[in-house]
This record gives structure tokens, C-alpha cells and sequence, in this order.
């Protein structure tokens, strides 16, 4: 039993087989035969069984080797699995593999290698049971035949399943030796119970029923729906081949189902004949859609076509003149016609089709080993294929593909070998909402809950916004309707599926700068569209528009530049019906008008008539045509009439958008491009792009598979490098150039390639190391599995002549080395008068000596006293060392003689060396005097010289919302409490109802007496820190901000009292800091009532003030690690280290997608000695200069290229060429690069295009200052040879005159910014200033001030130095901008001049007077003069009224209500309140307020206490 039980687990135990990590399987031979159930998958291979779960882990395997025996009788043959121990004579090949679900078994039946058929029954859950076996025919004997096979069921008095098989036919197939002749179709049993016993042909009385063929005829697929049986076929003739559908009806009997026979023939083509390759059913009701591959002879495409392939009910007529039960019948079958033709490609070998919502998804298998996704509208409209899978070695994808029968989110992909289980879809990858829409993938969706790209049991809730039933170009579309008031409509239209509560929280809101944009009495806005119409006519210029949607919990926004559709005017062309259809208007009758009632679409303009006469360009040629799916740089293409082309336009045949590439290097018969990216390997069709729009010409470039690398030869190289090494692998002439990790900068260029091979030189190195290799191809680098390794040079030793004949033969030495060089590397001379040429012939080894022959022809001398060896790029001579001996002895004799002479030479060279260092030290002296008068030249020039040329047009002011800008001048050390205090842009139109604690609260404060006590009660306390008084003051701020009438008559009573404390003391200090409440009151104050005056008039002077400045200081040196620059006003800041630099214009060009595409080039400015990262920098703010808008990639996810010799070389911060001083490494510049004046540099985004050795940013080392250096020297002894430049003695002093430039560069916009402030807009300042310097007045004369400079300080203590200081120091508070420290250091030079100008005293300045005053000392008088007139103006203008400014502050407060959220201001202030509640109860008590007040207060500490659900936050 024991011995019975081992055998078995021999017989049947599984093997180590491999699950792979991507969710595949690897097997151990070839797939024949693919099936699976609801959970299971089986494959059979050419010697092996699998049946794995539906995730493709192993269950069971089962060996199909073993031995045939023969029973009782001659016939009776039976197939015997045995172990690898015993000997084996036979194979079982499975040609059909059918799980039959009901009878929970599985049945496969193939050949043995007696050529008979033989059958097994196992067990559906357990493979290793085995139910039955018998050697019979069910199927086709041929492995490779193309026959199909399936269980149907066929409905009697109750219904039977039967095998049917449909057998491939064909003249040359030899005779059945092992008994029964198998018809084309039959029908076998699968039960004893059936009548004539399991896999039995007869059908009781009737005999043997079957259909026979007349020809040739192979089958491709066949399934039943219902009672109806399909099956497909290629009907096979010598001249022509047809695809033929045959129906049967599965009913009463196998003949009967046999006999219902009818058929037609799939029609792809009128005169082409055709092959169906493979085939798949669509999943859907009446009527049956069908979708099948097909190739027509002499097309080298294939074609996924869609059929309706019903029945329907004519069944006498659909008679099949090929197929027969008993006698052909000569008719002609009934014809069917594709409704559509859904997707070309090269080379087709399967499709699975899935219904996905109203989209059909077709999985397509491919030659070349992708798998392609095809998702298709209900008007078999096809998106844009997306590849899910991909070989890396081109294997051919099997006939069948099945979706994961459990997780239907997987698709089972088997190849040659293997299957992979892979994804339907990459929703994840998406990561906003328009990108997970424009994948236009059926199986995403965005889920609000989760802000994610998911699928849709994914989402918990019915909040999943995803693509409609029909194909859109576009997520939300607009168009422009005029009516014939003339009343414009702007109408949105989101194209969207959404869930009904997501649809019901519609909401459409549009905003434009500065205007309001539609009426009161628009249309109700219902999903999903709305309805703006036009409250203002459309500027000239156009106007922008910002559209924010609101669906359920996601917010979507789209801007839109609206433009009048009657002012888009020209001569027709495709390019102007273009811009007509993208600003929602109609193209129509040649001319652009307004949009009506039907649809807009772009398909209009393609046939647009151009009124230029452009010479129809024609292709001759394209080189290369066939390219990796990487693309390919620097293509060439040949042809007639090029001049007018402006780009190479690429297209699929599916209607993905077209990609375009720019032309370069015309001369009219050729031009270069770069040939773009692509995702799916095949053909794409060539035109060339005319101005006008249209695009001419015919040709096909064809994507294939990426290069590989599977060996290299040598193995080594020397570290002088340029030996020669070939590469071999696959798809190499897609290679542009070879990198190696130890130079990432020198790209090897191909000498000799091929498909299979590639030769280079290997590039030197500076140690002896293992260099991993990167292939270049097109933009993209790929890894090589194989690395070389570098070890010293070769080290040659002596040589011998001999002569041989009339030759000489000459043996070179070599030490022995892991080098391997061979005679074809090394080139010898010898050298007599001239050099001689050396024949290499021969190499040995012994002795750790490598020893080279070579022969030089017919010389007369033998003689050869030395020898020039070449290899790679080196040169080395080598001395003959026979006549070593006679030196030997003639040494000796040559020192006695030479002493006397060598002692006179050495006294000679000491006074000769002597002398020297004297020249050296005049020399040195002379340069250092000459340096330094050059530098001192250099800025009298400049000085004098200075033009400024700094841009004005900085493009659109960021100014911050009033919001923003006051939570910022409010809490600037206080985030938390700037983020509680705002809301949000969804809470922007809703007024939050305050609860009850809160209400409370906001009545008490609104007590002027009670809120007077709380304040000075709260500065009383000595632990209420100056902190906690700027807090309390901007929460009062905020809460009382919608009544600043109320506000200000509380600023008065508090400064009143504050001026009674200062007046006793010293008044000129009053509102000189920020030491109390008020004072922080009154900043807050000035900030809300100067911001209108502050965004419309000076906003603008101090934007450009300080762009200028950011735009001189970049104009020259800035030091990266310490900020410090040589273009400066702030000493402390300035570079005076700074070496020699020039100016370069370099070309940028940015990446557009993926695809290789790159915009127009755009000039920007540059220094050779900028880093990496600033020259991002420069490339940035030169874009938004130049476009209005920021580039849509931030700073840090920006990588640049510098193209050298056609081929773009990654910059980076630090590389392995990197500088390193000691331990301290040199941040990498343009001079590092090399890279010239007018070089091109190209932007791309680590996202799409991620470098090769991925790094952050080096600022982001905490030790970076310590790590890194750039302009400023590390403080370590280094060899001045190396780098004399940088060792030039500098000083401080001479570059002083740096800072005179800068503010001579910087001046006038200085100035504009202070006249700004200090004039009066229609002789008028603003309100504010002008009540407040009023009660200012008012106070002084109370308090019997006589001194005028008292009031002059308080004035200039309340608005310059409070508020206006505030801004010019920090113009992040206005602007959407970061302040760098340099910056602040010069913003603070200018706010110390602003300063000076409203001071009093007179500065006394000498020669050791601080530079930050000197710089603006001759200003200075003028600027007060200025001030002076300023007060003097405010002082005479008539006072305002107090019903004039309440109306001003009831304004103010209108204009921004519910911006701040009050409830968050009242609880922060509450806790003050709990902190010093009994203080201010004492307080209260001391000033007798009213009982009701102390009453009101208690009241809102019990509803605070006990507000348990009060949020704080």
C-alpha cells in the first residue's frame, strides 16, 4: 500500500513550477489548448496539464508522458501515465479541452503518438482523478489544425449536451489509420446515458449523422446562444478565400440539429478575398453583435471589423453551397456586410469583447506580443487604443483571450510559454478629473469620496462622475448664442454620467476679473447645463472667464477667453475655422457666427478650402522608417514641394489626436523632424501640414519593439578607453548612441550597426571600475543587462627583432593582464629614418607574458632601436633593451666624469631660480595691480554705461484676494489661526448662522463699554504677552468686521487712552511700536480701508518696483549655496568674489506630452556660471513674462536636457563630473556643461519623463550650505595650478560700485513706487488718511500739543511706518509670490530710504557711514521736500464727513461680508476671555458697568461650558 501510494505521488505529483510576481505563469512547454470555468483556469501544454486558480496559483499538474498498451484484443489500446523513472514510448497531445460544469468534469481528447485518438474524463475540481479513459477519435488528430471544438446542448424532451467538433479539411491529410473517417462536423455524446454510449457519433435509428465539405475549409471559432449554434470558418480555394457562417439549431435530435444547416458569407471586401484569424462575440440581447479579425489577401493589415450576424428567419433560402449532410447544393449564399470597421493594425491575433456601461471593450492580442484596449461608443465611434500589456520580446499573443471569471477587473493573456493576468484597466494612474475622463476609459470613473480615478465598486457611494455613452473630444464644451436683441448667451455643457444625487447637486458659478458677467434672470441651472447670459459686452482683445462646477462632492473649474464669434475674420482656412469652433462659435458658409441650436464640431474644417495657393507638398521618402515605439531624433524626409510645410503630422487610424512635429532644416527637397513617441507598436499614416490647415502627401513609418542587449564583446576595456566593443541583441539600429554610468555626459556614437549587432568605442575612465551601460534611443535611455569593466592599460615591456628572409620578425612582450587583447586591436611600427609598418600575425601566453608577432616587409636594416604600438586611441613607444649591459657598465665611469660638472650646474641653477622667483613676485604684483584696476574700470563703464532695460511687461499682477491679503497682515506668525479665520472657496457665498455661545459672545463685544474693560483688563496682566495683544486685536478685527463703523468708535476710545498714558511721558513715542492692543488695532485698521487704494494705485508701481529688482540682481552672478549676488543694495548680500562670467541666449524648448514633441523655441538670458536650478529658474520666469500665465509644471518637477550633436544630455546639480574641493562638491554650472551662446536647452517633467538616476533637489540636504559650493570658495587648501581664475585676488571695496548700478538700474521705479504713495489721486488721499490725520489733529489740540513735530511723528508712526513699511518689506502680503532672504535684504535698503524721507533729523554722513544710507543720501532731501507737501495737502483738503466715511466703511464692509469666518474669531476669543475671566469681571466691577452686562457675560461662559459639540477648530 505504502509502495502503491509513493508511485502514485510519482505519477501524478506536481512540479516546481513559477508564479510570477506581475501576476502571470510560466510553463514548461508550449500552450496547445486554453479553459476555464467560474473559478478555474486549465492549460494544456505539449507535455503537461495545469489547472490554477482564477489568480493563476497552481492547483494540480499532470504529466501527459507515459506508455501505450495493448489489452485482450488487437485493437484495444489504452495511454498510461507512468513516472520519469520508467521508460516512456508515448505522448498524449490534447486537441480538446472542454469543462463540462454540469457533469463536474473535464474532457480532453487528442492524439497519442500511435496517430490515434485517445480521450480522458477528469475531474473538474481535482485533475488528478481520473473518471475515464478510451482510446477514440473526438477531434481533430493534428495539433496544428484549425478546428474548434465545443459542448452544446441540444433541447429534447429534455435537453442533452454533446461535443460538437468542426475538423479542418484539407486535400493533403492523410488517411485515418486507427478506424473512423470523422466527417467536418460532428456531433459526439458525453454520456453513456444518451444511448450510443460516451463520445459516440450515432444517433439511435438515424444512423451517423455530420456535415461534410466540399473543399478545403478550416474552422476559427464557434459558440451557441441560446439554441443556436454558430460557427465560423475560411472556405479555402485556389483563387479565392471566403468567410462563411454557418448556423444550426440545437433541437430534438443530433441529426435533426445537424440537418438545420444554414449559412453566409462575411463580406469584408467586394473583390479582395479574405481570412477570419480570430473571432469574439459581444455580450448584449437581440440583435447578436459579433466582432471578428480579418486579413484580405495582399493587405499587409489586419482589421477588427463588427457584424450583426442574427439568424434571422429565412431558412430555406440560406442554404450553403459548400457545407452538406448528404448531397452539395449549388446556391449562393446569403451575403452579410461589417457595420463597421472598428481598428487597423498590423498584425491581429485575437479579440475578446466586453460590455462595459453603453461601451463595447474590445481586448485585442497582437503579433508582437501587446495587448491593446479598444473601447467603442454605441455608434461604433473607437477612442483612443491604450496599450495594457506589452512582451519585451515580440512573442505572439494566443487565439483566446478570457476575462478572470471571479474579479472581472483582470484579462487572462496566454502566450507561447505563458499567461499573464493583466489589469483592464489603469484608473489609478489617473490623478485629477480631467485626466481620468480623457482616458475615455469605461471602467474609470471619479469617485468625490475618495478624490480618486477608480473603478465603480471602487466608489462606496453614488458620488462617481464617468465618460457618457458617446465618444466626446472634450469634458466640458461651450458655445456663444446671440439672440436678435443681440443679447449673447454663454451656454456650458458638461459631458458627464453621474448618479442622480450627484446630478441634483449641481452647481455652475462664472467669474471674470474686474467685471460682473451675467444677469440676474438667467436659466435655472439643471445637469448638465447652464446658462450665463452676457451682463457686458465682449472686449476686442477677448474676455476671460472662469466656469466653477459643483457636482456632488466634487469641484471642477474651466477657463474659457470668450471672443466676439463676428470679429474672428480672414480668408477661409482650415486654421481659422479652428479658433472659430474652439471659442464656441459656428462655422458657416466660410465665415465664423454665432453658435445656434445644433451641435458644434471640428469636423467642419477638414474640408475647408484655403484661399492661398500652397504647392501640394509629395513624399518621396522617410529615413528611418521603421523605429523603436521610443520614437527616433533628427528624421529625414525626402520629397518634392516641401518649402511651405511647417510639420510632420502623424495618425493612427483610430482617432487618437494627432501627433505634430516640427520641421527644421528645409530646403524644399528635404527637411528633419523629430519622430514622436508612440504606445502601441504598428503603423501610423504620414502627411504634411500647410499654414492653411490641411495636410498632403502619403507615407507610413512603423513602430516596433524597444532595442535589447544580451552580450557584449570584449568584456573589458582599457581605462584610456577606445577600444573597440560590439554589442549584440535584438532591434539594435533603433540605437542612437551608448552611455556608461561612469560618464553620463559622453555618448558613444555607433560605428558599425546592424539589427543584431552594434560597434562602439568604449569611453575612457578615471579608475578601474565596472561601468553599467545605458542605451540611447530617441529621448529615452534603456538599461543594458551587461556591464564592462575597465583595468589598467596594458603594460608592453621589451621587444626582440630577428630577421627572417628578407623580413624582420619582431616579438613584442606584454605583461599579462585581464584585458584579452587580441592582434586586430594593436597597430606596431618600428621606427628607423621613418616608420615602418608591423603586420600583427600571432599571439601566446606563458610565464605571465603575452607575446605578440608581426612581421615588417623587405627592410635591409634588422636593426630597430624602437617601436611605436598603437591601441585604441594611445600611442606608446617602447625602447629596445638589448644593449641594457653596455650601459650597465659604461654608468659608473659617465658619474666620475660628470661630478665636477654637476656641482657647477646645480650653483648655476640656484642663482638662476633665485632670479626667477624675484620675475615671479614682480609678475604677481603686476597682475594683482592690473586685476584690480581692471575690475575698478570695469565698474566706472557699467557705471556709466548702465542701461535699463528691465522688462515693464511682467504680465498679469498676482494680487492676493482681499481675504488672503488681510489674514496675512493680521496673523503673520499665526498660520493656524490665518487658516481658521478664512474660508474657503466653497464657503464664499454662504453666511454661516452663528449658534447660540457665539451669538452671545458677538453681542457682548458689540457692548463698547464692555469691550474698552475686557481690553484693559487683558493688558493689565502681565503674562498677556505683546503676542497675545496682536492675537486679541486681529480676532476683534475679524468678528466685528462686518460693522467697522462700530470698530473705529472703539479704536478711538482705546488710543484716546493710550495717548493719556504717553502724553506725561514722552508723546513722540506714541504708536512707535506695536506694545498694545490698539496699536495693532490701528494696522489692521489702515490695512482694510488703504486696500482699495493700495490694489488700484500702488499695487501696481510696487509689483514692477520689484520684479526689477529681481531682474538686476539675476542679470548677474547670484551665489546658489549663500544667495549672495554681485548686483545688489544691500552690502551684506554682496558677491564681491565673484569670478569672470559671460552671457548666453539660449533656446529653450519645451516637451510637449510624452511624445517627443517640443513647442516653438523661446529666448532666455543666462550666465555661464548659473547652476542647474537656476537656470530652471530663469527658463520659468521667462515663460510667465513672456505668456502672461506660469508654466503648469512647478519648479522642482522640472528637468532640462542640453542637446549636443543632435542627441539631448541630461543637467543635473551634482553628477559624477561633478567638482569636488576636499570633501565639498561644486554645484554644476553652464560652464561645467560647455554649453555655448545660443545653445538649445529642453524642458521636460520628471513625471512623464523621470531622469535616469532620480534625485531631489541637493537644497533639500539638510546640510547643504556645508556640502555644497558654487561662486563662493570652500575654505580648503586646493592646488592653484587647477583653477587660476578662481584664485584671483578680489576685494570688497572695488565692487562696491555694484550697488550704485543696481540702484541707478531700479531707480525710477523706486521713485514711481514712492510718489505712489505720497500723491494724491484728484488732489484727494483716501478717505482713511485723511480722517485719521483729522483726529489726530483733533487729539493734539485737546491735549494742548503745541510742537508740530509731535504730530508730524504720529503721523508718519501711524501710516508709514504702520502699514506702508508693513508692504514694502513684505510684498508676499499682496502679490502671489515668495520672498527670498536676498531680496528682503534689499526691500529693506529701500523701506530704511522710505523711512528716512519722513524723518525730522538731519542725517550727518561720513566715509564710515553704513552703504544702506549712502546709497540713497542725495534722494533723501528731495523725498522730504515730497512728504513735507504731502501732509501740508492732506492737512488743507476739507475734512470728511462722518456720515461720508461711515458710508465709506459700510462699503468697505459690504465689499468683503462673509469672506472671514466670524464663529472660528468669536471661539478663539473666547478662550482669552476664560483665561482672564475673573480679572475682567473685576475690571467691570472698577468701571461700574450695568448688572445686565456682568449678567450677559456669565450667560455666555455657561453656553460655552456646556457647548459640548462647539468645534474649536
Amino acid at each position: 500500500m505504502i509502495l502503491l501510494l509513493a508511485l502514485l505521488s510519482v505519477l501524478w505529483g506536481e512540479r516546481s513550477l513559477c508564479l510570477e510576481e506581475d501576476g502571470g505563469f510560466t510553463f514548461d512547454g508550449n500552450i496547445r489548448q486554453f479553459a476555464m470555468t467560474s473559478n478555474t483556469v486549465y492549460i494544456a501544454t505539449e507535455e503537461r496539464l495545469y489547472q490554477l486558480s482564477h489568480d493563476l496559483t497552481l492547483i494540480h499538474s499532470l504529466t501527459q508522458r507515459g506508455i501505450l498498451k495493448t489489452g485482450n484484443q488487437q485493437d484495444d489500446v489504452q495511454f498510461y501515465r507512468v513516472s520519469d523513472t520508467f521508460g516512456r514510448n508515448a505522448t498524449f497531445s490534447i486537441n480538446v479541452l472542454l469543462p463540462f460544469t454540469k457533469n463536474d468534469s473535464l474532457i480532453s481528447c487528442g492524439v497519442t503518438d500511435d496517430d490515434c485518438g485517445h480521450c480522458e474524463v477528469l475531474d473538474l475540481k481535482n485533475i488528478s482523478n481520473l473518471l475515464y479513459r478510451e482510446h477514440i477519435q473526438v477531434g481533430p488528430l493534428k495539433s496544428s489544425s484549425r478546428s474548434v471544438s465545443f459542448l452544446v446542448d441540444v433541447k429534447k424532451t429534455q435537453t442533452g449536451t454533446y461535443i460538437l467538433t468542426a475538423i479542418q479539411q484539407n486535400e493533403s491529410q492523410s488517411e485515418n489509420k486507427c478506424g473512423i473517417n470523422h466527417q467536418t462536423i460532428n456531433l459526439q455524446d458525453t454520456d453513456d446515458k444518451q444511448g450510443g454510449g460516451i463520445f459516440s457519433l450515432t444517433d439511435g435509428a438515424s444512423g451517423t449523422p455530420g456535415i461534410k465539405s466540399k473543399g478545403d475549409v478550416e474552422f476559427v471559432d464557434g459558440f451557441q446562444i441560446s439554441s443556436t449554434i454558430y460557427l465560423f470558418s475560411n472556405v479555402l480555394s485556389a483563387q479565392t478565400n471566403g468567410v462563411r457562417l454557418l448556423w444550426l439549431e440545437g433541437k430534438n435530435s443530433k441529426t435533426d440539429s445537424l440537418k438545420s444547416l444554414r449559412g453566409a458569407t462575411l463580406s469584408v471586401s467586394d473583390s479582395e478575398s479574405s481570412r477570419l484569424v480570430a473571432s469574439s462575440v459581444i455580450p448584449g440581447q437581440q440583435p447578436v453583435l459579433w466582432s471578428g479579425v480579418f486579413t484580405m489577401d495582399g493587405v499587409d493589415t489586419t482589421e477588427l471589423m463588427v457584424f450583426d450576424i442574427s439568424p434571422g428567419d429565412s431558412k430555406d433560402t440560406d442554404k450553403d453551397p459548400d457545407f452538406y449532410t448528404s448531397v452539395p447544393i449549388e446556391v449562393t449564399p446569403k451575403i452579410l456586410k461589417p457595420l463597421a470597421v472598428l481598428f487597423r493594425h498590423s498584425y491581429m491575433t485575437s479579440v475578446l469583447a466586453v460590455r462595459q456601461r453603453g461601451w463595447m471593450v474590445f481586448f485585442i492580442g497582437t503579433g508582437d506580443g501587446q495587448l491593446i484596449k479598444l473601447s467603442v461608443d454605441r455608434k461604433y465611434h473607437a477612442a483612443c487604443p491604450t496599450v495594457l500589456y506589452r512582451t519585451s520580446d515580440d512573442l505572439k499573443v494566443f487565439p483566446k483571450l478570457h476575462l478572470d471569471p471571479v474579479d472581472r477587473k483582470y484579462v487572462y493573456v496566454p502566450f507561447r510559454n505563458q499567461i499573464k493576468r493583466v489589469p483592464v484597466s489603469k484608473c489609478s494612474t489617473y490623478t485629477n478629473v480631467q485626466e481620468c475622463w480623457s482616458a475615455q476609459d469605461p471602467y474609470c470613473g471619479w469617485c468625490g469620496s475618495k478624490s480618486s480615478c477608480t473603478f465603480e465598486d471602487d466608489c462606496t457611494d453614488s458620488d462617481w462622475l464617468s465618460i457618457p455613452d458617446e465618444s466626446q473630444h472634450k469634458m466640458i464644451s461651450h458655445k456663444l448664442e446671440k439672440d436678435t436683441n443681440g443679447q449673447i448667451s454663454l451656454k456650458i455643457h458638461t459631458h458627464l454620467t453621474v448618479g442622480q444625487e450627484a446630478a441634483s447637486n449641481f452647481t455652475c458659478q462664472f467669474s471674470a476679473p474686474s467685471t460682473e458677467l451675467c444677469t440676474q434672470n438667467n436659466p435655472p441651472q439643471q445637469f448638465p447645463q447652464c446658462t450665463c447670459i452676457l451682463d457686458t459686452t465682449l472686449p476686442p482683445d477677448g474676455l476671460h472667464v472662469i466656469v466653477k462646477f459643483r457636482l456632488g462632492s466634487t469641484q471642477l473649474s474651466e477657463k474659457l477667453s470668450l471672443t466676439n464669434c463676428s470679429d474672428i475674420s480672414g480668408p477661409p482656412s482650415s486654421v481659422l475655422c479652428q479658433q472659430c469652433i474652439k471659442a464656441g462659435c459656428r462655422w458657416n458658409t466660410n465665415r465664423c457666427s454665432w453658435a445656434d441650436q445644433t451641435e458644434i464640431n471640428d469636423s467642419v474644417c477638414q474640408n475647408v478650402q484655403s484661399g492661398k495657393n500652397f504647392s501640394i507638398p509629395e513624399i518621396s521618402s522617410i529615413t528611418p522608417r521603421v523605429v523603436s515605439f521610443y520614437g527616433r531624433n533628427h528624421a529625414v524626409l525626402s520629397g518634392r514641394n516641401l518649402d511651405d510645410v511647417t510639420a510632420v503630422r502623424m495618425q493612427a487610424d483610430t482617432d487618437c489626436t494627432p501627433k505634430e512635429s516640427p520641421v527644421w532644416d528645409n530646403t524644399g527637397f528635404s527637411l528633419t523632424f523629430h519622430i514622436p513617441t508612440s504606445d502601441i507598436k504598428g503603423v501610423v499614416n504620414v502627411c504634411l501640414l500647410l499654414p492653411d490647415g490641411r495636410c498632403h502627401g502619403k507615407a507610413k513609418i512603423t513602430y516596433s519593439s524597444l532595442p535589447s542587449c544580451t552580450n557584449i564583446t570584449p568584456s573589458s576595456s582599457w581605462i584610456s578607453g577606445k577600444r573597440k566593443i560590439t554589442l549584440t541583441g535584438s532591434h539594435l539600429n533603433f540605437v542612437e548612441g551608448v552611455i556608461h554610468s561612469h560618464a553620463m555626459h559622453d555618448v558613444r556614437l555607433p560605428r558599425n550597426i546592424s539589427s543584431q549587432s552594434l560597434t562602439y568605442d568604449s569611453p575612457e575612465a578615471l579608475s578601474i571600475s565596472s561601468s553599467t551601460m545605458f542605451l540611447k534611443v530617441a529621448n529615452k535611455t534603456l538599461n543594458c543587462s551587461t556591464k564592462l569593466s575597465y583595468y589598467p592599460d596594458p603594460e608592453f615591456t621589451s621587444f626582440t627583432a630577428t630577421r627572417t628572409g628578407k623580413d624582420v620578425r619582431i616579438t613584442i612582450q606584454k605583461k599579462t593582464d585581464k584585458l584579452e587583447m587580441t592582434i586586430d586591436e594593436l597597430s606596431m611600427w618600428g621606427i628607423q629614418d621613418k616608420p615602418k609598418n608591423c603586420t600583427m600575425e600571432a599571439k601566446e601566453t606563458s610565464n605571465n607574458t603575452d607575446s605578440f608577432t608581426c612581421e615588417i616587409e623587405s627592410s635591409t636594416n634588422p636593426e630597430f632601436q624602437q617601436l611605436l604600438i598603437k591601441y585604441g586611441d594611445k600611442s606608446v613607444k617602447l625602447e629596445n633593451k638589448d644593449e641594457s649591459a653596455v650601459y650597465y657598465f659604461l654608468m659608473p665611469i659617465l658619474v666620475l666624469l660628470l661630478t665636477p660638472a654637476i656641482i657647477i650646474a646645480v650653483v648655476l641653477f640656484y642663482k638662476r631660480q633665485q632670479q626667477r622667483l624675484a620675475d615671479k613676485m614682480n609678475k604677481f604684483v603686476e597682475d594683482l595691480e592690473l586685476n584690480i584696476r581692471n575690475d575698478i574700470r570695469q565698474g566706472f563703464v557699467e557705471l556709466q554705461t548702465e542701461n535699463a532695460d528691465l522688462l515693464e511687461n511682467v504680465g498679469t499682477i498676482p494680487f492676493l484676494d482681499f481675504k488672503h491679503f488681510a489674514s496675512r497682515i493680521f496673523f503673520p506668525e499665526n498660520e493656524s489661526l490665518m487658516e481658521s479665520c478664512i474660508k474657503d472657496i466653497s464657503q464664499d457665498v454662504v453666511k454661516i448662522q452663528l449658534d447660540e455661545c457665539c451669538q452671545g459672545l458677538s453681542r457682548l463685544i458689540q457692548d463698547q463699554l464692555f469691550l474698552t474693560s475686557m481690553v484693559h483688563a487683558l493688558e493689565e496682566e502681565k503674562s498677556f504677552t505683546i503676542k497675545d495683544k496682536c492675537a486679541v486685536a486681529s480676532l476683534l478685527t475679524v468678528a466685528l468686521h462686518s460693522n467697522l463703523s462700530y470698530l473705529t468708535e472703539v479704536m478711538e476710545v482705546l488710543l484716546k487712552d493710550l495717548m493719556q498714558k504717553s502724553s506725561n511721558t514722552q508723546p513722540k513715542l506714541l504708536l512707535r511700536r506695536t506694545e498694545s492692543t490698539v496699536e495693532k488695532l490701528l494696522t489692521n485698521w489702515m490695512s482694510i480701508c488703504l486696500y482699495g487704494f493700495l490694489r488700484e494705485t500702488v499695487g501696481q508701481h510696487l509689483f514692477l518696483m520689484v520684479s526689477a529688482l529681481t531682474q538686476q540682481i539675476a542679470k548677474g552672478p547670484v551665489d546658489c549655496v549663500t544667495e549672495k549676488a554681485l548686483y545688489t543694495l544691500n552690502e551684506d548680500w554682496l558677491l564681491w568674489q565673484a569670478q569672470d562670467f559671460s552671457s548666453l541666449k539660449l533656446k529653450v524648448l519645451f516637451a510637449v506630452g510624452t511624445d517627443g514633441e517640443v513647442s516653438e523655441p523661446l529666448e532666455v538670458n543666462a550666465l555661464d556660471c548659473d547652476t542647474v536650478e537656476q537656470v530652471k529658474e530663469k527658463i520659468l520666469s521667462s515663460f510667465k513674462a513672456k505668456f502672461g500665465f506660469p508654466y503648469n509644471i512647478p519648479l522642482r518637477d522640472v528637468c532640462i536636457e542640453y542637446e549636443k550633436n543632435g542627441l539631448f544630455f541630461p543637467l543635473e546639480e551634482v553628477d559624477a563630473s561633478s567638482e569636488v574641493i576636499g570633501e565639498v562638491t561644486m554645484l554644476n554650472t553652464l560652464k561645467h556643461y560647455k554649453v555655448n551662446d545660443g545653445g538649445t536647452i529642453k524642458v521636460l517633467s520628471k513625471k512623464t519623463h523621470p531622469p535616469l538616476s532620480p534625485q531631489g533637489s541637493v537644497k533639500d540636504d539638510e546640510n547643504f550650505s556645508g556640502k555644497y559650493f558654487h561662486l563662493i570658495d570652500p575654505d580648503v587648501d586646493e592646488d592653484q595650478t587647477k583653477n587660476p581664475e578662481r584664485k584671483k585676488l578680489k576685494l570688497k571695496e572695488v565692487h562696491l560700485t555694484k550697488l550704485l548700478s543696481t540702484k541707478v538700474a531700479v531707480h525710477s521705479f523706486v521713485e514711481k513706487l514712492f510718489r505712489s504713495i505720497w500723491g494724491l489721486t484728484l488732489s484727494r488721499s483716501p478717505f482713511a488718511v485723511k480722517y485719521f490725520f483729522d483726529f489726530l489733529d483733533t487729539q493734539a489740540e485737546n491735549m494742548k500739543i503745541t510742537d508740530p513735530d509731535v504730530l508730524h511723528i504720529w503721523k508718519t508712526n501711524s501710516l508709514p511706518l504702520r502699514f506702508w513699511i508693513n508692504i514694502l518689506k513684505n510684498p508676499q502680503f499682496v502679490f502671489d509670490m515668495e520672498k527670498t532672504p536676498h531680496l528682503d535684504g534689499c526691500l529693506s535698503v529701500i523701506a530704511q530710504a522710505f523711512m528716512d524721507s519722513f524723518s525730522l533729523s538731519e542725517m550727518q554722513l561720513g566715509k564710515y557711514a553704513p552703504t544702506n544710507k549712502l546709497l540713497y543720501a542725495k534722494d533723501i532731501p528731495k523725498f522730504k521736500q515730497e512728504v513735507k507737501m504731502y501732509y501740508k495737502q492732506i492737512r488743507d483738503q476739507s475734512p470728511v464727513t462722518p456720515a461720508e466715511f461711515k458710508d465709506f466703511l459700510h462699503e468697505e464692509s459690504k465689499k468683503h461680508e462673509n469672506e472671514f469666518n466670524e464663529a472660528a474669531a468669536l471661539k478663539e476669543l473666547y478662550k482669552f476671555i476664560e483665561r482672564y475671566f475673573t480679572e475682567i469681571k473685576q475690571k467691570l466691577d472698577e468701571n461700574g458697568v450695568p448688572a445686565e452686562l456682568k449678567e450677559q457675560l456669565q450667560h455666555v461662559k455657561q453656553s460655552f461650558d456646556g457647548l459640548k459639540s462647539c468645534s474649536w477648530s
